[in-house]
């Protein structure tokens, strides 16, 4: 019979189901399946126990009750046994869905209620029953369905041990606990009243699985340990990087996932359930600098308690061949109630990344390259014309000389010239020769600005020019295709201030002569006209502006200007201008380009460059300047 303190026990256990059966249906409105079958447990520990208590108010003598009584218990002891092996399997293999192999498990519980229920008819579960446990008989079905429950309780730890078995990791040992104590419990109980040959009290095996019940909610609901959780981390490592490592406060290894075993732990003599700093030597230290950096992004991270990157390659040999991997490593600290417990090291492989970004890079230079030379070639006509005029000029001057000199020759014999007739002659000869430097000059700086657009765009000779020299180069370069135009230029600055910027005077120029390029074709289809160059600043920025009275451009172009290369010249543009301008401006300057409407028709282009570069002062006269 059930006794007062069975019957307690049961009584309180019912108001805490009662109530957890509530929080849950009000809290949970899409439940994992590990969470369903632990409610599927307790409701079926509900509805073996309540018949169990019922038998309490029935008397002794009514046999036909209690065996009805003892039939409604069938079902939930039959179930409880089953379900607790799914719990298992569901959390060994991380299923989100019951698979259809655990459902046939479900079969035997059923033949068991089937059993039970039609007893009288074949008597396979009792020859004889009683209320009194010596006077049973059972029938030979008693055996087969106490083995089927010790089979399932018995493949149910046997599953989670295996599993603990197979990770080798601290964090399962916690969960093997827990699981394994509630299943043994009622298997102990169960087989100590099947084999002991003592009179066990029919209370004895649902108490036993109310240990069971407390340990499995109190590991799934509070701890966590016994849901898809850790096993969805594993997954959610493996899928963000190409190998972790856990380590706990101490730097004790935990665990490691398979790809950072087979790249790294290897090949390094990392092994779980000792101390990473264990695992290098003094003397091969200088074999160890991946271990060593990890070692040391650790302590870093110990101390501020922050994430640490950083990047490290790792050379591996494989069928004798020697490569080189890149990866990021995030050193993470993994907190519980503020205290670092241990760390978290992703290995995240950029080989590939690195690979395309090269790529990318030197396919960007050789469309600078491309474009450089293309506006090279453009300057190749007007180069022609700008040297033809100072070379004419000197073939002038030096006839001109010539001639003096010969005159000089003749008149020395004739006594009516005077020395102050030779001091003429000679005047004019230097004269002659001053206009040869003028034109010397002129071709100096020709020859200095093609030079100088020519070089590789690869080379980074940064130094200190002014604004002015700037714009002088350019205005050289582009004369002839300003002449052909029927463009002419306007400079609008402060001629009182001296602006100086740091960086590759040619990159500038590139940049500004594109300006003016894009502007003369716009400025052409107007029929010519003045193009303005508008040297500005502010608090943060210098600003040079090239401004011109064209059409304009449509908006749907202007959108994707400098981010793609689109050009509004039709056949007659590539649209890389405006795109390795941009890359130039950004990576040589650290500014930016843009462009806008000007009222009245036309655009605005415009390159922004930081302070930072630039440097602003009174200006010098030439005058005091020669004299410094």
């Amino acid at each position: 019979m059930i006794s007062n303190l069975s019957l307690a026990i049961f009584t309180c256990a019912l108001l805490i189901i009662l109530i957890f059966i509530g929080w849950s249906l009000k809290n949970e409105r899409k439940r994992p399946l590990l969470h369903k079958l632990y409610l599927a447990l307790v409701l079926a520990y509900v509805s073996w126990v309540i018949p169990l208590m019922c038998m309490r108010l029935v008397a002794p003598s009514n046999t036909g009750m209690m065996f009805f009584l003892d039939c409604m218990t069938a079902p939930g002891g039959s179930l409880c046994s089953p379900i607790y092996l799914c719990i298992a399997v569901t959390f060994v293999e991380g299923h989100e869905r019951m698979q259809k192999w655990m459902k046939w498990m479900f079969l035997l519980p059923f033949i068991n209620i089937l059993v039970t229920w039609t007893n009288p008819l074949h008597h396979l579960q009792y020859v004889k029953f009683s209320v009194v446990r010596s006077e049973i008989v059972f029938g030979p079905y008693v055996l087969i369905s106490g083995a089927i429950n010790y089979c399932f309780l018995i493949a149910a730890v046997v599953y989670m041990i295996r599993f603990v078995l197979k990770n080798k990791s601290a964090l399962y040992w916690k969960q093997c606990i827990l699981f394994t104590l509630s299943g043994l419990c009622p298997l102990a109980i169960s087989a100590y009243a099947t084999f002991s040959g003592k009179e066990v009290p029919i209370t004895a095996t649902p108490l036993s699985f109310m240990v069971t019940l407390v340990l499995n909610g109190i590991a799934i609901y509070m701890l966590h340990m016994l849901d898809i959780t850790p096993i969805a981390t594993r997954h959610i490592l493996d899928a963000i990087s190409d190998g972790y490592l856990v380590l706990s406060d101490s730097g004790l290894v935990l665990s490691y996932n398979k790809s950072f075993g087979t790249l790294i732990a290897n090949e390094y003599g990392i092994v779980e359930n000792r101390h990473l700093g264990d695992c290098v030597k003094r003397e091969d230290g200088s074999q160890k600098t991946v271990v060593y950096n990890m070692l040391t992004a650790i302590e870093s991270s110990r101390q501020d308690g922050t994430l640490i990157s950083y990047e490290q390659a790792i050379t591996f040999e494989r069928a004798g061949k020697v490569k080189k991997n890149y990866f990021v490593v995030d050193v993470s600290p993994l907190e519980v109630n503020g205290q670092i417990a241990g760390f978290a090291v992703l290995f995240k492989d950029i080989t590939q990344l690195r690979e395309s970004m090269q790529k990318l890079q030197d396919s960007r230079q050789r469309m600078m390259e491309q474009e450089r030379l293309a506006f090279l070639g453009q300057m190749i006509g007007g180069l022609a014309h700008n040297l033809k005029t100072p070379i004419m000029s000197i073939s002038g001057c030096i006839v001109a000389a010539e001639n003096l000199v010969e005159e000089c020759e003749d008149s020395l014999a004739d006594p009516q010239v005077t020395e102050e007739d030779f001091r003429e002659i000679y005047g004019e000869i230097r004269d002659w020769f001053a206009k040869v430097k003028e034109s010397t000059a002129y071709m100096s700086d020709i020859i200095t600005a093609i030079k100088g657009q020519a070089a590789n765009i690869n080379t980074d000779e940064k130094s200190t020019f002014t604004i002015e020299e700037m714009l002088k180069r350019s205005m050289l370069l582009m004369r002839h295709e300003l002449l052909n135009s029927g463009c002419r230029m306007k400079l609008i600055f402060d001629q009182s201030k001296e602006i100086s910027l740091q960086g590759d005077i040619n990159n500038l120029i590139q940049v500004v002569d594109n300006l003016l390029s894009n502007a003369i074709y716009a400025q052409k289809q107007v029929g010519g006209g003045e193009i303005e160059i508008e040297i500005s600043y502010d608090t943060e920025k210098l600003h040079i502006a090239v401004k011109d009275s064209g059409p304009g451009i449509s908006p749907s172009i202007k959108d994707k200007l400098f981010k793609t290369m689109v050009t509004s010249k039709g056949t007659m543009g590539t649209g890389l201008g405006l795109y390795i301008s941009s890359a130039v401006v950004k990576g040589k300057f650290n500014g930016n380009m843009w462009v806008q409407d000007r009222q009245g028709g036309g655009c605005i282009f415009g390159i922004s460059i930081p302070l930072e570069l630039v440097r602003i002062r009174p200006a010098v006269s030439r005058n005091e300047d020669s004299r410094r």
